[in-house]
């Protein structure tokens, strides 16, 4: 290859597993590809879109021996996938923009780390978040940031009941 010559484009290929299967087809596949030394170069497992995962390489034979064998992979999927469809399961949507008031959380970092709350009020500029703790004593509200909270049930009706 010629000094200006550019490498090609990033090659991605789908492969279709068994619903909620992905994880564990992603770790079979690593195991895989370290073994036997093929040039995979990544693999992307959307949380978002079940069923699926996107394997990086520069062929589809690659894909093909790498998946091969490996329980609970369906197929790959005919040609290929373009990075822009890739790519809105790589960005990540702040989760703030998904939460409103009533909601019921999770706090997942900090001292509150494991407890279940309601969110009683949503600062979209700050991106923080007032929750009342469930399982506290007495009601205290408490401000975290919104990227400590993990939604874990939406509100029944829209602005019918508090």
């Amino acid at each position: 290859m010629g000094k200006n010559e550019e490498k090609p484009a990033t090659k991605i290929f789908a492969v279709r597993t068994t619903t909620g299967q992905e994880r564990n087809v992603a770790k079979l596949v690593t195991a895989k590809i370290e073994m036997k030394k093929i040039p995979v170069r990544a693999i992307l497992v959307p949380e978002t879109l079940r069923g699926y995962l996107f394997i990086e390489a520069d062929g589809p034979h690659f894909v093909e021996e790498a998946i091969t064998g490996i329980k609970h992979v369906r197929s790959r999927v005919p040609g290929l996938v373009s990075f822009s469809e890739v790519e809105t399961y790589i960005i990540r949507k702040p989760i703030i923009e998904e939460l409103s008031e009533n909601d019921i959380v999770e706090v997942i970092g900090g001292p509150f780390k494991g407890m279940r709350a309601k969110i009683t009020r949503i600062d979209m500029t700050k991106e923080d978040v007032t929750l009342e703790l469930l399982e506290a004593t007495f009601t205290l509200p408490i401000t975290v940031h919104s990227d400590y909270v993990k939604l874990v049930e939406k509100t029944k009706s829209e602005g019918g009941e508090i």
